[in-house]
């Protein structure tokens, strides 16, 4: 099937990427559970490792049930190419690995996902790598955090764990002044209710474990490419405009053009940094994202109805989500999520860190699990779990203080979920 654009999201979701099997004719994408693929000849072989021809060598890089994922990621995304990985995680590391260098640094936002805020203040040091955390909503804190050291830009479309809305364009624009590709984390969004790319985003990364496969079945990552950034326009990025030593002196913008940061995910970062998705994962997630519209929809409109709840509650000291007209966010949600503020916020439950506890342990429907996105509603208390390694001030910035619980709201009878949450608060605050 060609994915021409007059296709719309709902077509796309389901055939984009995947064609009818050649050797069988299945209508659903295949498990290509095999580690290697067979070569027509030596010619052919020599010609796939020097990267003159596409194709299938070895699983570690491309995998045929993989390769129909991320050419459907990349196009609900708006982009010219995808590479999936391991983990939401795997796909951070891989996204920042061929921009940075020893004593380089990525200016980041302080409103993030509390692992990605550990992964960026204390793993990447291990590379040689720093970042500098900025409130996103100061603008010209944003831009003096810039330095000459500096290789990438990176926030969260929707923040994780508040559901704070960032101003895309205005962070794209103050990377483009510098010359310094935007990365965002679209998880909490998906493609359905946000397009980072069309606000400005060099990459798109995503845990494709959350709302893609929307089943808490497999982990998995994905970067997507938009194919818009010049890597030769300076010496910034050497990996990108450089010879590669590794490919007889190839340079990969040079010759990939627009596709130069996805060839290299693929026959670097995969090749050296190993962080595979399988084809199984591939499999979930295909099946998951062809009902993606069908549930962000119900995700949407079941948070509206619980946050409008929970605000008018006097057991609750406030609700962070953007779908709110309360909420600081509320103007961001037309421009940048035109289809809903997601279903990923919190709430200030009054009686602070004990009575989150209390509440946690109280609720039925909900499940205490550190994951979002499932069709199943979620709770967590970031603070003791997801962010409890920050320092209180990083708990704070990040919306993750200790009277807070985060909710991923499900797909279930939103009737249903605010009963669980009345009797839940009921113990929790007597």
């Amino acid at each position: 099937m060609s994915d021409a654009p007059s296709y719309g999201f709902d077509t796309l979701q389901i055939h984009a990427g995947a064609r009818p099997d050649p050797a069988t004719g299945a209508r659903q994408t295949p498990i290509y559970q095999t580690t290697a693929y067979v070569f027509r000849d030596a010619e052919h072989a020599a010609a796939l490792f020097n990267l003159q021809e596409v194709g299938f060598i070895y699983s570690r890089l491309t995998n045929p049930t993989v390769a129909v994922l991320q050419e459907r990621i990349a196009t609900l995304e708006g982009g010219v190419g995808a590479v999936c990985c391991s983990s939401g995680h795997a796909a951070q590391i891989m996204a920042l690995f061929p921009l940075m260098g020893p004593g380089k640094n990525v200016v980041a936002s302080t409103r993030l996902y509390g692992g990605t805020v550990t992964q960026f203040s204390q793993t990447i040091k291990r590379f040689g790598w720093s970042a500098k955390f900025v409130d996103f909503d100061d603008l010209d804190a944003v831009r003096d955090a810039i330095d000459d050291d500096t290789r990438a830009v990176f926030g969260e479309a929707i923040a994780n764990p508040g559901g704070y809305i960032t101003d895309l364009r205005a962070i794209a624009d103050i990377a483009d002044a510098a010359g310094l590709p935007l990365i965002v984390d679209n998880t909490s969004a998906t493609p359905y209710l946000c397009r980072p790319i069309e606000h400005g985003a060099t990459l798109v990364v995503h845990s494709t474990t959350k709302y893609l496969t929307g089943n808490g079945t497999v982990t998995g990552g994905c970067i997507v490419d938009s194919g818009k950034f010049d890597w030769s326009a300076s010496d910034k990025f050497s990996s990108l405009s450089q010879p590669e030593p590794a490919y007889h002196g190839l340079k990969f913008h040079e010759t990939f053009g627009p596709l130069a940061f996805t060839f290299h995910g693929i026959a670097v970062g995969l090749r050296d940094l190993g962080m595979t998705m399988n084809p199984q994962a591939a499999h979930y997630t295909l099946m998951g994202i062809e009902t993606l519209s069908l549930r962000m929809e119900r995700h949407v409109e079941n948070a509206v109805k619980i946050a409008k709840w929970l605000e008018a509650d006097p057991r609750v000291d406030y609700v962070t989500y953007a779908g709110l007209e309360s909420s600081p966010y509320h103007h961001r949600v037309a421009q940048v999520c035109p289809k809903g503020a997601g279903a990923l916020f919190t709430f200030a439950v009054k009686g602070g860190y004990d009575a989150c506890v209390k509440l946690v342990d109280a609720l039925e429907i909900f499940s205490h699990v550190a994951n979002l996105g499932d069709t199943r509603s979620l709770i967590i208390h970031s603070a003791s779990t997801t962010h409890r390694q920050l320092t209180p001030e990083q708990q704070e910035a990040a919306g993750a203080a200790p009277n807070v619980v985060r909710l991923s709201i499900g797909i279930e009878n939103a009737e249903d979920l605010i009963a669980d949450l009345d009797q839940a608060l009921a113990k929790a605050t007597a």
